[in-house]
């Protein structure tokens, strides 16, 4: 079984606090061990070599040893035991300490095999029962040896005694910090539990879930919050968008069939009419012209929208224009269809003269934006409603403006005016002449696939005002220029 992250966390930190402490411990009984030993070898080196001149005639064996003097004397140089060694190797004299067993002293073959330069050698006791340390000298005015040697008995309780502790203190201590280091890890791993929480809300389908601020902005977790937050956010609306898109293709779909079925029900009917009877062969060849030319129209429309909906560029034909030849010809469409109406060509803003709109366009195209935008100005405004036609450049843009002084519409109709198949005024959606709901969509796709757009400005009782904007052209002077000579040119 896999351990949580704060599982192996933990054990990882404990892991290396008891490296560290184990270590620590180490060194300093080691270094304290070092310490003493130094310290008692010194005292050892120092005894040896004044014993060593003073008695240049070797050890007196016709003076009794007094225990109550030389027992402290001995404590006080820190070495319990002194021995004489005869040139033969031989113990020929001995000073001990009264407070030590016989049977605890270094045996004598030991001290034979003591080197004589001064250095301090680690000897067992006969008895096996602690450690000495001894230090032997060449004797000073006779041929022996002098030897001091002093147990490391408290040496080694006081080393025993410091690993004891430091392993008591050192255990309690990871255990401590073991429950501190679990409590540290549960309290900074629990904004990671509440993006798991929110993460499952959301796998079960509520997209509305966000991580609550769980830390400072400027910390990790606060940074994976919002990164996630943010993500969150984009999931969202991209479900909301694909709902949005379904069942706008549901929509479509289904006024596309209604469409379709419109004029196939017109034919149908008009041949089923003749064939009783009910009409004569030119009636009846009438209304299917006009029937199967209603839907020639709808079907070259949906397939226009679906070639610029996959390949946009791939279907216009860019060549220098300037768009006040369209806008020019817009003005006399408007005449001919209504000659009651006042029509102005203006500049964009509606002051003085139309300006050069020099483009990269498609010409035909553009224009059949410009019919769609004249057209539904005709379709839904009163006959003799003036309609201002605006031509020019503003910023790093050519304009052209249909703007008109009808009803308007609400915010709502504003909202859909380029739906496709989107009617705003749905008394006129099945009568004779009606279009088929299309041609705004159009006008906006042709646009942006020449990189600009089409945007209404209307309100309710004033008016509406429809914008074509689009890049202006920048590939050089010498072609703005040979557009505005031909159009100067058509002018004439």
């Amino acid at each position: 079984m896999r351990l949580s992250l704060r599982a192996r966390l933990l054990l990882l930190t404990t892991g290396l606090l008891l490296a560290g402490l184990t270590l620590i411990s180490a060194v300093v009984s080691s270094q304290l061990e070092r310490y003493q030993l130094d310290r008692l070898d010194s005292q050892l080196r120092s005894f040896t070599e004044i014993i060593a001149q003073v008695s240049p005639s070797g050890p007196n064996r016709e003076q009794p040893a007094r225990p109550e003097l030389l027992d402290p004397a001995l404590d006080l140089i820190g070495a319990p035991y002194l021995a004489y060694l005869g040139p033969d190797g031989t113990v020929v004299g001995t000073l001990r300490s009264s407070r030590v067993a016989a049977a605890s002293f270094p045996a004598d073959d030991a001290l034979r095999s003591l080197p004589v330069d001064g250095s301090a050698v680690v000897l067992r006791a006969a008895n096996g029962s602690g450690r000495w340390r001894a230090v032997a000298r060449p004797a000073v005015g006779w041929s022996g040896t002098v030897i001091a040697a002093a147990p490391l008995t408290e040496a080694d309780a006081t080393i025993a005694k410091l690993r004891t502790t430091s392993l008591v203190s050192g255990a309690a201590l990871l255990v401590l910090l073991t429950a501190i280091g679990w409590w540290a890890l549960g309290r900074g791993l629990r904004p990671l539990r509440r993006i798991e929480h929110t993460a499952a809300a959301i796998a079960d389908g509520d997209l509305t879930q966000r991580v609550p601020g769980l830390a400072a902005p400027g910390t990790e977790i606060g940074h994976l919050a919002a990164s996630l937050n943010t993500m969150l956010g984009q999931l969202e609306q991209a479900f909301a968008d694909r709902a949005a898109a379904e069942t706008r293709m549901r929509a479509f779909l289904a006024d596309v069939s209604h469409e379709l079925r419109t004029p196939l029900v017109g034919i149908k009917g008009s041949t089923e009419l003749y064939r009783m009877g009910g009409s004569d062969v030119d009636e009846a060849m009438g209304r299917i012209d006009r029937e199967a030319t209603r839907l020639t129209v709808l079907t070259q429309d949906l397939l226009l929208l679906a070639q610029l909906d996959e390949a946009p560029e791939g279907q216009l034909d860019r060549a220098p224009m300037d768009l006040r030849t369209i806008a020019n010809d817009a003005r006399h469409d408007l005449r001919a269809l209504d000659p009651s109406r006042s029509i102005t060509l203006t500049g964009p803003q509606g002051r003085g003269a139309p300006g050069p709109a020099a483009v990269s366009g498609d010409e035909d195209r553009l224009r059949q934006v410009v019919t769609n935008l004249v057209g539904n100005a005709i379709a839904h405004t009163p006959a003799g409603t003036p309609v201002r036609i605006g031509v020019g450049t503003e910023g790093d843009h050519a304009v052209l403006v249909i703007e008109d002084e009808g009803p308007g519409m609400t915010e709502e109709q504003a909202g859909r005016v380029f739906d496709r198949f989107y009617r705003a005024d749905q008394a006129r959606k099945h009568s004779a002449g009606a279009g088929t709901g299309l041609g705004l969509a159009i006008a906006r796709s042709i646009a942006r696939a020449h990189g600009g757009d089409v945007v209404l400005r209307t309100v309710l009782g004033a008016g509406s005002s429809f914008r074509l904007t689009l890049p202006l052209l920048v590939s050089g002077q010498a072609d703005v220029r040979r557009v505005q000579l031909g159009h100067a040119g058509n002018a004439e």
